[in-house]
């Protein structure tokens, strides 16, 4: 397993609570839309194991061409010990990244595609947005759909309507409209829905979109291939 130290080159406060810092691109390391990698802050491997407490699981924000590999997180005031020293890095630290790995690349294959996300969860959908914005082929069209009741919406130049290149992008402040929305998302009964989120998020859309009668191969999660059958093998009994 290779592991690229790097610099920070750039933070950029998002929102009151989202950061995103913005790494040298080491000179081999390479990615996708869609990808996520193991974030590591100083000292995780400086004992006989890692010390898991200083690794996360984190989307990549950015796509390659942008030449500096994105991490995008929320940091709350009460926080972990990982978040907390997080805050406190500064422009020149450095961090570790390593095991990174795409399972939600944008599919073209002429459908509509349906991005469903929670809060800081539209991080993995930049790039796929992006990169539709460079090249539409084989894409009919894509509508974002994210819930957030903290109005302080992320990306908003990137998230935002445009009927030219066929993009629709919806806040709903609560999870009530927010499921409503996603059944009828759902009466496209031959789109590819992708969700990010957590664990629970998933779930429930997962169980939402089931019931209106979308198969688990049109449902795309940023999880390992072994991990996915725990989550899509939901019982419609």
């Amino acid at each position: 397993m290779q592991i690229y130290w790097t610099k920070i080159n750039k933070i950029i406060d998002e929102t009151p609570e989202v950061k995103t810092y913005l790494l040298d691109c080491p000179e081999d390391f390479k990615w996708e839309e869609g990808s996520h990698t193991h974030f590591a802050l100083e000292g995780f491997n400086a004992g006989d194991k890692p010390n898991r407490g200083l690794i996360r699981h984190m989307s990549i924000s950015t796509l390659p061409h942008e030449n500096s590999i994105g991490i995008t997180t929320r940091i709350r005031e009460q926080c972990s010990e990982f978040k907390t020293i997080l805050r406190n890095l500064k422009v020149g630290n450095e961090v570790a990244i390593f095991k990174t790995h795409s399972n939600i690349p944008l599919k073209r294959e002429g459908k509509n595609v349906y991005l469903l996300s929670s809060g800081v969860g539209l991080a993995t959908f930049r790039p796929l947005v992006l990169d539709y914005f460079e090249r539409a082929d084989n894409v009919n069209q894509i509508h974002s759909l994210n819930i957030d009741s903290s109005n302080d919406f992320l990306f908003a130049n990137i998230f935002k309507s445009d009927p030219d290149k066929k993009f629709t992008s919806q806040f709903v402040d609560n999870r009530k409209d927010y499921y409503e929305e996603v059944k009828n998302l759902a009466k496209d009964q031959d789109g590819h829905f992708y969700v990010v989120g957590s664990d629970e998020f998933l779930v429930q859309n997962i169980k939402v979109l089931r019931e209106q009668g979308i198969k688990p191969e049109q449902i795309m999660l940023d999880k390992r291939e072994q991990q996915l059958p725990e989550f899509l093998s939901f019982d419609l009994n």
